[in-house]
């Protein structure tokens, strides 16, 4: 089966779910489905949600707030790092075929601004898919759409056996 490329945006609207959006779970990956049944364990611990996965993309969601803060009393860089990497896994898992899953070997994040409270959204893109490797990029921005970071990773495609394990 040919694995379906990041940028064949096609107008099916089974390939994108969300809210307001609908889906057929049969279209879904089963990282995708298992993420639509329940929040992972660290989206509830952390507070955030992603709203939409489809065709290469995918939104993160977070009202950030006094629970997230680090020491000097702004939103922690690594809660907005765990929003922008979930947000990464579900655009590439919409890559993948039903007998594959995938790892990050590399993930990088900038920070352009302090955050306090603000609903932070984390757009995801796949940017280059390959057969074993895809590069993904993420913006994160506040409720008035300013540029809060920037972060990027690397995910390798896993088949078979190591495919199963995940």
């Amino acid at each position: 089966m040919a694995r379906k490329p990041a940028n064949d945006l096609r107008a099916e609207k089974s390939n994108t779910v969300g809210k307001g959006t609908t889906s057929s779970s049969e279209a879904a990956h089963p990282l995708i489905r298992k993420v639509l049944v329940a929040k992972p364990p660290i989206a509830e611990l952390i507070g955030f949600e992603v709203v939409e996965i489809g065709d290469g993309r995918a939104v993160g969601s977070l009202q950030a707030g006094p629970q997230h803060a680090n020491p000097m009393g702004t939103l922690h860089g690594g809660v907005l790092c765990d929003v922008a990497d979930a947000a990464m896994g579900m655009a590439f898992a919409s890559t993948l075929e039903p007998d594959e899953s995938f790892t990050t070997i590399a993930l990088s994040i900038n920070f352009f601004r302090p955050v306090w409270q603000a609903r932070l959204r984390a757009e995801a893109r796949v940017i280059n898919r390959g057969k074993s490797v895809g590069y993904l990029e993420c913006e994160v921005t506040d409720q008035d759409g300013n540029r809060v970071a920037k972060a990027n990773s690397t995910c390798f495609v896993l088949h078979g056996e190591h495919a199963r394990e995940r």
